[in-house]
Parts: C-alpha cells; structure tokens; sequence
C-alpha cells in the first residue's frame, strides 16, 4: 500500500514539484497522443501510412509511454509511492529510453536523407533506400533496446534510484556502467553526425545560391529551414536528455537531494517539448493543431 505524505508534508515545495510532474505528463500525453491520432485517422482514410509519419508515430507512442514512467518517478519522490515498487521497472524504463533515443536518431537521419545533398554514392543509395528501411529501422531498434535491457539486467545493473543514503548502495562496477554510457552514446553519434551532415549541405547550398537573386526561393528554403531549425532544437534536447540519463541511471546524485529532484523534473521536458517543436515544425500537424484550437475556443 502507499505510503502517503502526512499533511505537515504538504508544504509549498510539494505542491509545486507534484503540480510541475502532472503538467509535464499531460503535455506530454496531449501533445504526443495528437501527433498519434493525426497520423491514425490518416492511416484509416488512405490504407496506408508515409514512412516519416510512421516512424514520428512510433516515436510519439513511446514518448507517451516514457512520460508515464517518468510521472511515476516522481511519485517515491513525494513519498506517494514505495521505493521499491517503482525500481522493480528499472528495465522497462531503460527499454524505453533506449528504444525512443534510436527513434529520434533515424528521424534526424531521415531529414538528412532527405533534405541534405551530398555527392557520394553511398548518401545517394540512402536517400533512394531510407523511406523503404523505415520499418526495419523501428523493428531494429526496439530488438536493440531489449537487448540492451537484457544486458542490464543479466550483469544486475539494478537502477538504485531510491535510496536514501547513497554510503549504502551497492558499489557500481565500471563494466555495466560503461555498457550503459556505451548503449546510449552510440545514438547520440548517429544523430550528431546526420546534424553535421546537414548543416554542411545548407552551408554549401547557401554558397551556391550567393549572388544569384532570391526571388521566389524562400519558399524552396522554407520546408529546409524548418526542418533544421527542428533539428537543431532537438540535439539540444537530445543531448540534454542524453545527461540526464547518465546522471539519473548512473546514481551518481543522491536520492532526496535537491538536484536529484531538480534533474528529475528537468528530465521530463524532452518528451514533451521535442514533440511540441515537431508539431510546430510540420506543415500538416501544424495546420490541423491551428484548426483544433481554433475550434476550441
């Protein structure tokens, strides 16, 4: 049974922290659970689903699923929920983090493929093969993330994320500690480099378009600009989260303390303002996100 706060415990600092962790969740619900349903009645009007609003589907349906968790994370937090009950799903949470990582890493390459354009044989035979892979890829990477759970949970990497002294807490071995740095620094290269890789064809764009007048090619730069303005925001956040992971499933802060508690709260803004910012940056999602508050008010 939980463990409920006594009400000397409902102080200012609980209620802000707890009113803070449902925002987040149901921001993150709303807006992930649109970007589902938007591409689901799709789906159902023309038999068939475009790759990208395939994989943003997918990404969207985990990030659903990983606010949960992390609505739950808070809950031992606001002595709401026992210690142990949550760290029982330590492994679903890394499948989670994991999978979600690999999603958004092949939307960023998805958008390099796409958008940027570079004179190589192999960059060629990725932007005619990406759209068909798009499957294989979300399949590729949720075997990626069980498998990476599994490893986890086979060397006992068990996420000690509740306890109150850390003196206490089993000795962290640097094995399983380097194969998680390693799981989730792999999709961070990934996606850096398909960031790199379409800055520079902008960049080279750019240069090849200087002197010529621009006349009618805001509206060829739009759909471009959009895209890496989009990209650009989420390796911030990507990257953001990438720390967060590390701090949080590393136990390097202390349960209780104030930047455990901080950094917990912070965590949750990744999937939540990453999928506002791809609502904001598609045309469709965009026009029918207007329509829907429009309707609303």
């Amino acid at each position: 049974m939980a463990d409920f706060p006594p009400s000397n415990m409902l102080t200012n600092q609980f209620i802000v922290h707890f009113l803070i962790a449902v925002t987040q969740f149901l921001t993150g619900a709303f807006t992930n659970g649109f970007i589902v349903v938007v591409n689901a009645v799709d789906f159902i009007r023309q038999r068939q689903m475009a790759p990208l609003n395939l994989l943003i589907s997918c990404l969207a349906t985990s990030r659903i699923i990983l606010q949960m968790f992390i609505f739950l994370a808070h809950l031992p937090l606001l002595s709401l929920m026992k210690q142990e009950v949550f760290s029982k799903l330590n492994i679903i949470f890394m499948f989670l983090n994991i999978w979600g990582l690999w999603l958004a890493t092949w939307l960023g390459v998805f958008y390099c493929a796409k958008i940027a354009t570079i004179p190589h044989p192999l960059f060629f035979w990725m932007k005619m093969r990406i759209s068909k892979v798009v499957p294989w890829l979300i399949l590729g990477s949720m075997l990626y993330a069980s498998i990476s759970s599994g490893i986890h949970e086979k060397h006992a990497f068990v996420v000690n994320y509740f306890s109150k002294n850390a003196t206490q807490t089993k000795r962290i071995d640097i094995v399983p500690l380097s194969i998680l740095i390693f799981h989730v620094t792999v999709p961070l290269i990934v996606f850096f480099i398909a960031v790199v890789l379409l800055i520079f064809s902008l960049g080279r764009h750019v240069q090849q378009m200087r002197g010529i007048v621009m006349g009618t090619s805001n509206v060829r730069w739009g759909a471009p600009i959009r895209a890496i303005l989009s990209i650009l925001s989420f390796l911030f956040l990507y990257f953001f989260h990438y720390m967060m992971v590390i701090l949080l499933f590393g136990q390097i802060l202390q349960f209780g303390s104030f930047l455990f508690e901080f950094f917990t709260l912070l965590a949750g803004t990744y999937p939540s303002i990453h999928s506002v910012i791809l609502i904001v940056g598609n045309p469709k999602l965009k026009q029918i996100a207007k329509k829907f508050l429009l309707c609303g008010q």
